[in-house]
């Protein structure tokens, strides 16, 4: 299939890209910044542009038979009000100027991949959440929810969509532990707070497969949740991660309260988490390749610098 993807330069979207073309799929990035002269995997087709802005770019989607929509600002930082506006616009107006270039397909065979989060469901302690609870009431809930309605509208132009809700991706080139293996190789990684909040958690192996599962299964759209089966709690992850990387956990935890001075509103999505499980996927018959944390940090930590 030839497939669009906005968001494909960063840590997920390169894995993305690269499974997707070992896989006989034709990809086109759009990068907004096209001349930097940053590499792109071979046999992977390159657009420049601003997502959150119309332009050509539009055109050439709406070209393709596969759209992922995977640009958005990062929420790994302080909100200040500014922040959270362009955590917003960023989601908001890319996925508008998505679903308007998909218009052009009308009445053609259209799919639409959409990022969502597991931030989604907001925080329910220990209760396992899946596809079908509802949106928290907190800033990244509605946030989500706005976004996978927005995205959402591309089913009037007759495109089959599915939000897919991202846990925490664990890979060997980026992502969370790009910032935590450097740390616990420091002897400075912690617990975070209690450690008793859950993380839903996918390998970045599984994750790319997801989306191959998704597109051979046209009769799965609506949200999916795209974690591994097995959530943990922080201080398990903790102790983990610890062991993958050969070094022991000597600073008992990070105070919650020093992390929210630090982090301000963001602390509470660390400190609080969700305990989410593929639901949707299971019943379908995915199979995992890293179901159990332990194994997934192996394989991530072995090369992750």
């Amino acid at each position: 299939m030839r497939v669009f993807i906005t968001g494909g330069m960063g840590f997920v979207g390169t894995v993305l890209t690269s499974e997707l073309t070992a896989n006989g799929h034709q990809v086109t990035v759009l990068d907004r910044s096209v001349d930097s002269g940053r590499p792109v995997p071979e046999g992977v087709s390159r657009v420049g542009g601003d997502s959150t802005k119309p332009g050509p770019w539009q055109k050439m989607l709406g070209e393709h038979d596969v759209v992922i929509n995977l640009a958005g600002a990062s929420i790994f930082q302080r909100w200040t009000p500014a922040v959270k506006k362009a955590i917003r616009e960023s989601r908001m107006l890319t996925t508008r100027n998505v679903v308007q270039a998909l218009e052009a397909r009308r009445d053609q065979e259209t799919h639409l991949f959409s990022t969502s989060a597991v931030g989604y469901y907001g925080f329910h302690g220990d209760e396992i959440l899946t596809e079908d609870d509802p949106a928290g009431s907190d800033f990244l809930g509605q946030l989500a929810q706005e976004w996978e309605n927005e995205a959402m509208k591309a089913r009037e132009s007759g495109a089959r969509v599915v939000t897919t809700r991202f846990g925490l991706v664990l890979g060997r080139h980026g992502g969370v532990l790009g910032q935590l293996v450097p740390l616990f190789r420091r002897f400075v990684g912690s617990q975070l707070g209690n450690g008793r909040q859950w993380f839903s958690w996918v390998h970045e192996a599984d994750l790319a497969r997801m989306f191959l599962f998704l597109l051979e299964r046209q009769d799965l759209a609506g949200p999916i949740n795209c974690t591994s089966p097995g959530p943990v709690r922080n201080s398990e992850l903790t102790k983990a991660l610890a062991q993958a990387v050969g070094r022991p956990v000597i600073l008992p935890f990070a105070p919650g309260f020093m992390l929210r001075l630090v982090l301000g509103e963001f602390s509470e999505v660390i400190l609080q988490g969700q305990r989410v499980v593929p639901r949707r996927l299971s019943d379908a018959g995915f199979s995992f390749k890293f179901p159990a944390l332990e194994g997934a940090l192996r394989d991530a930590v072995g090369s992750t610098g």
